[in-house]
């Protein structure tokens, strides 16, 4: 029985881990979109800052004094931060491999872009190398994982030897 859950645990492990270069593939996608837009939108205030004469932090200073200009200003650095953000975990994933990528899942952080990808996302079948080699990942993961934490709870039940 215990044998047979691991066996479920391990397809279901493999099933799930096996989606996930496609899965990476579409959210670097998603996230290389995002990094244009972003970076269009900063490269746009840098060329209005440099047309009035001011560095970007110059300008960023000019929006305030009034409640609408210390939200802007305030929009604006969260904006080029997040741009700053996405470009490196970007230029990562983008050299990372399909299977690397799964050793990266803290540069899968742009909670918009993860949200996006996810509710458009249709489970497929692996075909590819990474896919398969991701099924049996997880399969190994699920099986070994399952077995060993049965193992431990089924100890106290196991009659000694005598």
């Amino acid at each position: 029985m215990l044998r047979m859950l691991a066996l479920i645990g391990g397809v279901a492990a493999g099933t799930g881990l096996s989606q996930f270069p496609e899965f990476s593939q579409q959210y670097l996608q998603r996230l290389g979109g995002q990094r244009d837009a972003l970076n269009a939108v900063v490269a746009d205030f840098d060329a209005s800052a440099s047309g009035a004469g001011l560095s970007r932090e110059a300008a960023l200073a000019e929006l305030s004094g009034s409640h609408f200009l210390n939200a802007r200003q305030g929009d604006m650095r969260a904006v080029i931060a997040r741009a700053a953000r996405v470009d490196a975990d970007y230029a990562l994933l983008r050299a990372a491999g399909p299977l690397e990528r799964m050793a990266l899942p803290h540069r899968f952080r742009d909670t918009e872009t993860l949200e996006a990808t996810w509710a458009d996302y249709q489970p497929a079948v692996p075909v590819t190398s990474a896919g398969l080699i991701a099924a049996g990942l997880g399969f190994f993961l699920g099986w070994t994982g399952l077995s060993l934490l049965f193992g431990v709870l089924a100890r106290p039940f196991r009659r000694r030897a005598q």
